[in-house]
């Protein structure tokens, strides 16, 4: 028996977050059955970059976005769900990864990895994670300690260079005994660091197979008319990208599902279980969502889907990084617009999708995490 630690972002209100921590242990218990497996909790350190929240933590943090969720043009049944969806979360889905109810910074652990998710996003606002060293491995006295599929989101090297940071993340990565990331930009960042090429692994939502493996994905249809989903952080989609959602839906006779946030042309915000998130996604006629998960939930099902890229700039919030090299590297790129207009709407979601390549694609990305797994795990089992 010997022991692994994931340290991950999975204490985040978010269904990709958990379903990435569930996926990656799946396939951590597959591989290393004699295992045992916990998940890893980091210190959030200061911010680089300022706020205009003022880089609230905890629960001024949370009245600020809970007072922001308010103005969303949203129905007050909906507002109510939604509230209610984020106060009840931690309680019903922590248990389910078997989080403890305080962090778990036991890193004395024979294998310590570190991802999925934005982990290496250092340069960014976020109070609740800031630039924690934790996230790279700092002073960790695992007996190994390697990344999965990490991401640097939208830090780039020219923001690591502007703060300072390459010759202390260059020291950090150098006591990792094996490092994959997700990404492009964040391949590219290791490379620069370190001089090293790391693996290139997808996302555990999609190195998981959920649809084929996961018991816990409801088999009947949960929602009886025909319906599409839109997916995103609440009151992220622009009144203008609202009103062309709700004509596209208007014209096709779909309800509008909204999962994840509460947007302008919600018919109605399903607060639902991450694995049931799965299952609407399944039976959705169509998907429009500005997130990395949900891209993943719509390929994974298979589904016609538009997803709407936010451009960086500066260092405010932007997610083309990810988005687009997701899309790319699945033959997918044609389904990611920079808006959800009437136009793009009708244009992506009317054309099918031939799924046979990146079928392909994902049978061979999923050889590779778990090749990569593997050989971490079984190097691991040697020395424990």
């Amino acid at each position: 028996m010997y022991s692994v630690g994931i340290l991950s972002m999975h204490r985040i209100f978010n269904y990709g977050s958990f379903l990435q921590g569930y996926g990656l242990r799946q396939l951590i218990g597959d591989l290393a059955p004699r295992s045992s497996i916990e998940f890893l909790d980091y210190r959030p350190g200061a911010p680089l970059v300022a706020s205009d929240d003022g880089n609230a933590r905890g629960l001024v943090r949370i009245r600020k976005k809970l007072a922001g969720y308010g103005k969303v043009e949203a129905r007050l049944a909906d507002k109510i769900r939604f509230f209610n969806h984020k106060r009840t979360y931690a309680k019903r889905y922590f248990p389910l990864l078997g989080l403890s109810p305080t962090p778990n910074l036991n890193y004395k652990v024979d294998l310590q990895i570190i991802g999925s998710d934005e982990v290496f996003n250092c340069v960014q606002a976020n109070a609740n994670v800031g630039y924690s060293r934790d996230l790279f491995g700092h002073d960790s006295p695992a007996k190994r300690l390697i990344s999965y599929a990490g991401s640097f989101g939208n830090t780039t090297l020219e923001k690591l260079r502007k703060y300072g940071l390459t010759k202390e993340l260059s020291e950090d990565f150098a006591r990792f005994a094996d490092i994959s990331v997700r990404d492009e930009n964040s391949r590219h960042i290791i490379h620069e660091l370190t001089g090293r090429e790391p693996s290139v692994n997808v996302d555990p939502v999609l190195a998981y197979d959920y649809i084929n493996e996961c018991s816990h994905i409801p088999l009947a249809r949960i929602h009886s008319r025909p319906y599409m989903i839109v997916y995103g952080y609440a009151g992220r989609f622009t009144s203008e990208e609202n009103a062309a959602i709700r004509s596209y839906a208007k014209d096709k006779g779909y309800e509008i599902l909204c999962i994840g946030g509460i947007q302008e042309c919600c018919d109605r915000f399903v607060d639902c279980t991450p694995f049931e998130v799965l299952a609407l996604f399944r039976d959705a006629e169509a998907i429009v969502t500005d997130t990395f998960h949900g891209s993943i939930f719509s390929i994974i099902n298979e589904k016609k889907f538009l997803t709407v890229i936010r451009r960086s700039h500066g260092e405010g919030y932007g997610n083309e990084e990810k988005l687009q090299y997701l899309l790319n590297s699945l033959a997918l790129g044609d389904r990611g617009s920079y808006s959800a207009s009437t136009a793009s709407l009708h244009e992506v979601l009317s054309s099918s999708i031939d799924y046979g390549p990146t079928r392909d694609r994902l049978s061979e990305a999923r050889r590779q995490a778990r090749a990569y797994l593997s050989r971490n795990l079984e190097g691991t089992q040697g020395h424990a």
